[in-house]
């Protein structure tokens, strides 16, 4: 089982922005780290696979933009051997244990604007948070360039603020083993399942930085991250409609 302790030295972080209703692929390319990691045509794939015999296919918009569910992202995942858990927002952050966590995926709502007019259309936006490069990098599609939220104290203040505000969803990315195990969680005394160490004792060093999730905040507008760089995969440059 790999261990984010590994991830050493500075990376090129890859980095795809939003085009249609594909933030779903998006996220999932961030998260891989590479691009082509899944192609629009993967993802309608498994729609395919998951509903082979409806018209109207439940888990993908019926335009064919994306609006891809959560049952794409999680049968995609599974394809690169990794499995998917549903956090429970009842619990409280900190019994996750970041270290054992590939990546995290955000689902959160959106709304559609007409010029400043709200129109009622409302979707789900799909966004990659994982460790790259010494911090924790929030890799939201609609983003300019990768936002960087620090260290593991900074994710979970991070994602304890977002999961308290309205509909938002967190989606754990794990490897089978940690799966398996439970690896990912701190037992019901705040100790971790079996051996684990936290991030505390991984080398890490600490970073007082945050990220709030939006456009503007410790953006890497230099297209730079420590002494590595952003390969950013402009989309944008087609036909853009936000989800």
């Amino acid at each position: 089982m790999m261990s984010k302790k590994s991830d050493a030295g500075d990376k090129q972080l890859y980095h795809e922005r939003q085009v249609k209703e594909l933030c779903a692929l998006h996220a999932l390319n961030n998260l891989m780290q590479k691009k082509d990691a899944f192609t629009k045509k993967d993802l309608d794939d498994i729609c395919l696979r998951l509903s082979p015999d409806t018209f109207i296919n439940p888990h993908r918009s019926m335009l064919g933009l994306g609006n891809y569910d959560v049952n794409v992202i999680m049968a995609a995942l599974q394809e690169k051997g990794y499995e998917t858990i549903w956090f429970d927002k009842r619990k409280k952050v900190n019994v996750l244990i970041p270290d054992k966590i590939m990546g995290f995926i955000l689902n959160t709502p959106t709304d559609y604007k007409l010029g400043f007019v709200k129109l009622p259309i409302h979707r789900k936006h799909w966004i990659a948070i994982r460790w790259l490069n010494g911090k924790y990098m929030n890799l939201d599609s609609k983003l300019d360039a990768p936002c960087a939220i620090g260290d593991e104290a900074s994710l979970l203040e991070y994602l304890g603020s977002e999961l308290s505000n309205g509909d938002k969803e967190l989606l754990l990315v794990v490897e089978k083993e940690v799966y398996d195990d439970s690896l990912w969680r701190r037992d019901s005394e705040g100790g971790e399942k079996s051996d684990a160490h936290t991030s505390n004792s991984s080398g890490r060093s600490p970073s007082n930085s945050s990220c709030a999730g939006s456009p503007g905040s410790n953006i890497l507008k230099d297209k730079s991250f420590a002494n590595g760089t952003v390969a950013i995969t402009d989309f944008r440059a087609q036909d853009h409609v936000s989800s």
